[in-house]
């Protein structure tokens, strides 16, 4: 059993749980996103936490208020639309501090719960999580958005059930069972999870080892949230993967084989997909689960052509990437839902992002074949080719060629099989004692 760290006595999840989003945008500040943009994104975060949203407020204001963000009159006229609407919940579109909170908590009274966007994300976290890995990197994150906002709680500490499908949205939390966790224990707490986390991280570098010994090369499925990423997967690999039309259904990442065109494999992985306004610190916890990125040999980037900007979320993909130091990975853009295009124009491609690219459909098919061979050809252009004899007595060497590599000619000599591959860097110092000769491609 967990608990968390709230300022609301709990209870349990209700069915129709209403929800007020409440949006700012600050004047001088331009951004290819409108507000209504940016709120409409809110608005399906929302209903990925199971809320019902019933009704929707903002303003333009030239900088937040130091005290409640959207100033005290908006506030009270917040607190007349949330007893309209019977609303228990209210959804800030940004990060709202400590003491906003707490402000916001005197003026729209008992019994409201106020959420801030990283909160939510970190619920909707929650609720998907299903490897230790997952959990562990969710409960990380929760500790580190919760740590700056101990102080001043232990009055109002409850005790509340944790964990995914547990206690109404965002109060589900990481917890301890003790109803008094300050800033030392939360601290504490926190260095074992990094522990734990680097023991899993370990074992991940283990297993990328033997794959790399065995030159089998990674492909990451990558690309904003709800773009079609896990359907991609699964129509490429055959895989069961959870397809459902909401932001962040993939948490934990999903590796299925692949088979190519020409018959050499690969390892597919789909990642957790990104979104705006997620803090440097979340980005930083999860980001375990984006080392099948930064391992890949090939990043196909899938975004959902049929959203009103896609461009923008290209750029906002491509910029975390470059975070993560894997700008120089060879990238191959899928335009998805091409199904969902009356016209079939696709968006023009941002200066920034890579040239190949490839329209599909995941939830038809359409295309596939074609992006399999894009695939397969940008991993070609990584390949070393090698003529190698391998004898009659490693067969088992003959097999994982055929499966592993690409096989251009064979000759089965007196003093072994003759082949001429190509193969992957790594497996080519595997085959370093058999090589008759190495050849320009």
């Amino acid at each position: 059993m967990k608990y968390d760290i709230v300022t609301q006595e709990p209870r349990p999840p209700a069915a129709g749980d209403r929800a007020i989003l409440v949006g700012v945008q600050l004047k001088g500040k331009p951004s290819p996103w409108t507000l209504e943009d940016s709120l409409e994104e809110l608005r399906q975060l929302a209903l990925t936490a199971g809320l019902e949203v019933a009704g929707v407020t903002s303003q333009k204001i030239a900088r937040p208020d130091p005290a409640t963000w959207i100033g005290s009159g908006k506030a009270q006229e917040l607190k007349e639309i949330l007893a309209a609407q019977d609303a228990t919940y209210v959804l800030f579109d940004d990060e709202l501090s400590p003491g906003q909170t707490r402000k916001l908590e005197k003026i729209l009274g008992d019994g409201v719960r106020i959420i801030d966007r990283p909160r939510l994300i970190l619920d909707i976290f929650s609720q998907h999580a299903s490897s230790r890995e997952g959990q562990l990197q969710v409960e990380l994150a929760q500790y580190q958005y919760l740590l700056p906002r101990l102080t001043g709680l232990h009055a109002g500490l409850a005790q509340q059930v944790g964990g995914a499908g547990a206690g109404p949205v965002g109060l589900r939390g990481p917890g301890e069972t003790q109803l008094e966790l300050d800033r030392r224990q939360a601290r504490r707490r926190i260095a074992v999870l990094r522990r734990e986390l680097e023991e899993v991280r370990t074992q991940r570098r283990q297993q990328r080892k033997q794959r790399e010994r065995a030159g089998v090369p990674v492909v990451a499925i990558v690309g904003y949230t709800n773009a079609g990423k896990s359907s991609l997967l699964n129509a490429l690999t055959g895989a069961r993967v959870l397809v459902q039309d909401k932001l962040f259904a993939t948490l934990d990442p999903t590796t299925r084989r692949l088979t190519l065109p020409g018959g050499r494999e690969a390892l597919l992985t789909d990642t957790v997909g990104f979104i705006r306004k997620l803090p440097h610190d979340l980005v930083a916890a999860f980001r375990a689960t984006l080392e099948g990125v930064e391992e890949a040999s090939l990043i196909v980037h899938v975004v959902d052509s049929s959203h009103p900007h896609a461009s923008e979320l290209v750029s906002t993909v491509d910029s975390v990437l470059t975070s993560l130091n894997v700008g120089s990975t060879p990238r191959l853009i899928a335009w998805n839902k091409i199904d969902l295009l009356a016209d079939r124009l696709l968006p023009a491609v941002p200066t920034q992002s890579p040239v190949d690219s490839i329209a599909i459909s995941a939830k038809t098919g359409e295309n596939l074949d074609a992006l399999l061979a894009g695939i397969e050809k940008m991993l070609g252009e990584t390949l070393v080719s090698l003529r190698v004899v391998i004898p009659y007595d490693r067969y088992d060497l003959v097999g994982l060629l055929y499966e592993q590599a690409t096989v251009e000619e064979r000759e089965d000599a007196a003093q072994g099989i003759r082949l001429l591959v190509s193969v992957p860097e790594a497996l080519a110092e595997r085959l370093a004692e058999f090589t008759d000769r190495e050849i320009d491609k």
